[in-house]
C-alpha cells in the first residue's frame, strides 16, 4: 500500500533519516519503534506531507508520489492520529468529524441532518455509541481518541498511522482500541502502529520495523523476533557485549548505613506514575533504567515539582517537600537539569554568564539589587571548574556548542549548591569529548557527597555510572539492579521481562537473578 525506498532527510548539523526502506501492507499492522532521536517523528511527517525528502522515493498503491501538504496526503488516504487529540473541544462530536468536509445542501449550507447521522454511523461502526450533537469537552479522552479515529478512516484512508495513542487511554479503551485496529486490518487497510509498550506491540502488531540513529536496524515478522532481541535493537547493544573484566566503574563513597538525601514514596500521576518509590543516599548516582515512556523523565519532573503527583511524597534529608512545587524543590535543594536543553534549560538569547547566575540571582541580591561582584566570581568558578569554552562569559549561549551548552546548564543549578541533583540525559546531543567531561563531572560530584539520580537511553552510560539502577515500564518501577547485578545484559534482560504496570493494579518489584528477570519464561 505505502512504500518508501532510500529515503533520506538532512536538517542543520543532523541526519533525521538516512537510506530508511519502509513498507506498509494491506492488511496489515506495522510497528515502527526507536528511541527518541531514531527518526519516527520524521518518517511520519514525511509520508504524511509535513515534510519533503531530501533523496529517495515514495510510492502509494503503486504509483510515486510527493505530497506537498498534508492535506494532499489525507484526500489520497493517509491519515495520522496523534498522541495529543488534535480536534476541536469545543464543536460537537459531528462537526469534529466532518470538520473542513461538510456535507452540503443547496446554496452551499451545511446539511446537518445528514452530517449527524453519517457521524453515528462512523462511530457506531467502531463500537462507540454517543451523541454526536455533544461538545467534545464532555467525552472522556478515550471516547475523544476514537472519536479522532472515526475520523482518520471516514476519509475513505488506505493507510492510518498512530502515534502513541494509548498514551491516555485506560486499560479497558486500550482493548476497544485494539478491537478497531483488528477491524481496520480485516478491512485490508495498512496500520502504521508507533508504541514504545512492548506488551501493546506484541499483542497487535503483525510486523516491525526499528528506527536507530535516522536508519533502519531491523524490519520483519514482530513474532519471530524475542522481547530481549527487540530491546538490543532499540538500544544498539548486544547481549554479551560487555566484557566481564577491565570495565571501570565508579562505585560512589556512600555508605548503606547513611541516612538518605532524597526519598521518594508512592509517586503516583494518573497515567503516568503508578506508586514509585526510591531514595539516594549521600554520593550515590542511582540510576533509571526503561525505554522511551517507562515513566523516567516523568519521576524525576515529579521529584523536582515540575509534574504535580495524584498521591506520593518526597523528602529531602528528612524534611518533606511540597510536591508539584518547582519553588519548593529548588529551596529544598533540589536541582534538575531537564531532558530537552534548548526548550526547558538554557535561554539562548542571553549571555552565559546570565545563563549561569540565572538560578542564584535572589541570592546574589541585596535589597533587590544584584551583586555585580558575587555573580562575576560565581560564573567565573564554574566556568574554569567546568571548563567551559566560549568567546568570554559575555557570548550568547545559544552560539556555543551542545557540550558547552549542558555544561552552563550544568553550572547554573551547581551554583546554587544543591543537595540533589536530577539528570536527564546528561548527554544526549552533545560529541563524545564533551560526554566524556560531563560524565566525570558526575563522578566528581558524586564524590563529593551529592545524591545523583542519573537518565541515560545509552545502557553502558547508565550502567558504568551508576552504582544501583531502577528499572521501569508503564510508569512503575519493575526490577533493581544492586552490586555485580548493574550490567547491561541484565538492564536490557529486566527491561525487555519485566510484568507490564496497568492503572489500579498490584506492581511486584523484582531482583534479577542470572541473566532474565525471575518469571520472565512465563511472559
Amino acid at each position: 500500500m505505502l512504500t518508501v525506498s532510500g529515503l533520506t532527510k538532512v536538517f542543520p548539523g543532523t541526519r533525521a533519516l538516512d537510506g530508511v526502506d519502509f513498507t506498509a501492507r494491506a492488511g496489515e499492522v506495522h510497528a515502527l519503534i526507536g528511541e527518541n532521536g531514531a527518526g519516527k517523528s520524521t518518517l511520519i511527517k514525511v509520508l504524511t506531507g509535513v515534510y519533503r525528502p531530501d533523496e529517495g522515493t515514495l510510492t502509494y498503491q503503486g504509483s510515486p508520489v510527493r505530497f506537498a501538504t498534508p492535506l494532499q496526503a489525507q484526500e489520497a488516504g493517509i491519515s495520522t492520529i496523534y498522541q495529543e487529540v488534535n480536534l476541536v473541544p469545543l464543536m460537537s462530536v459531528a462537526r469534529n468529524l466532518f470538520l473542513g468536509r461538510e456535507p452540503r445542501r443547496a446554496f452551499g449550507l451545511v446539511d446537518f441532518g445528514r452530517m449527524h447521522r453519517e457521524a453515528d454511523e462512523a462511530l457506531r461502526s467502531l463500537g462507540v455509541r454517543v451523541d454526536v450533537r455533544r461538545p467534545l469537552r464532555e467525552l472522556s479522552v478515550g471516547t475523544q481518541q476514537m472519536v479522532a479515529l472515526a475520523r482518520a478512516v471516514s476519509v475513505d484512508a488506505k493507510v492510518v498511522i498512530m502515534d502513541e495513542p494509548t498514551s491516555s487511554l485506560e486499560p479497558r479503551e486500550v482493548q476497544t482500541l485494539f478491537g478497531v485496529i483488528r477491524m481496520l486490518r480485516d478491512r485490508g487497510i495498512a496500520v502504521v502502529y508507533v508504541s514504545h509498550r512492548l506488551d501493546e506491540l506484541y499483542e497487535v502488531c503483525d510486523q516491525v520495523t526499528v528506527l536507530r540513529d535516522g536508519k533502519v536496524v531491523h524490519t520483519g515478522p514482530l513474532a519471530e523476533l524475542e522481547r530481549l532481541r527487540l530491546v538490543s535493537l532499540m538500544l544498539g547493544r548486544q547481549l554479551g557485549e560487555v566484557r566481564a573484566e577491565g570495565v571501570t566503574k565508579f562505585t560512589g563513597n556512600h555508605s548503606n548505613d547513611s541516612e538518605p538525601v532524597l526519598e521518594a514514596q508512592d509517586l503516583t500521576a494518573r497515567h503516568q506514575l503508578h506508586g514509585v518509590s526510591f531514595a539516594v543516599r549521600p554520593g550515590e548516582v542511582v540510576g533509571l533504567g526503561g525505554l522511551l515512556g517507562s515513566g523516567r523523565s516523568e519521576t524525576v519532573r515529579a521529584v523536582a515539582g515540575a509534574l504535580s503527583p495524584d498521591s506520593g511524597r518526597v523528602r529531602v534529608a528528612g524534611q518533606e517537600v511540597r510536591t508539584g512545587s518547582t519553588p519548593a524543590a529548588i529551596r529544598a535543594g533540589i536541582s534538575l537539569l531537564p531532558e530537552d536543553r534548548k526548550a526547558e534549560g538554557i535561554v539562548p538569547g542571553l549571555s552565559v554568564r546570565e545563563n549561569i547566575a540565572l538560578a542564584a540571582l535572589p541570592g546574589l541580591s541585596r535589597f533587590g539589587l544584584v551583586d555585580e561582584g558575587r555573580v562575576d566570581r560565581v560564573v567565573e568558578t564554574f566556568v574554569e571548574r567546568l571548563r567551559i569554552k566560549s568567546a568570554g562569559v559575555h557570548q550568547k549561549v545559544g552560539e556555543l556548542s551542545g557540550g558547552n551548552q549542558q555544561k552552563v546548564l550544568l553550572a547554573r543549578w551547581l551554583a546554587m549548591q544543591p543537595k540533589v541533583l536530577l539528570l536527564d540525559e546528561p548527554t544526549r546531543g552533545i560529541d563524545v569529548g564533551a560526554k566524556a567531561e560531563v560524565q566525570r563531572l558526575v563522578d566528581e560530584l558524586a564524590e563529593d557527597g551529592l545524591a545523583v539520580v542519573l537518565i541515560s537511553s545509552d545502557p553502558e552510560e547508565l550502567v558504568e555510572g551508576s552504582d544501583r539502577v531502577m528499572v521501569l515500564k508503564d510508569g512503575a518501577v519493575v526490577a533493581e539492579l544492586t552490586g555485580d547485578e548493574v550490567s547491561e545484559d541484565r538492564l536490557m534482560a529486566a527491561i525487555a521481562a519485566a510484568p507490564p504496570a496497568r492503572d489500579g493494579a498490584v506492581v511486584e518489584t523484582v531482583r534479577v537473578d542470572g541473566p532474565l528477570v525471575k518469571g520472565a519464561e512465563d511472559d
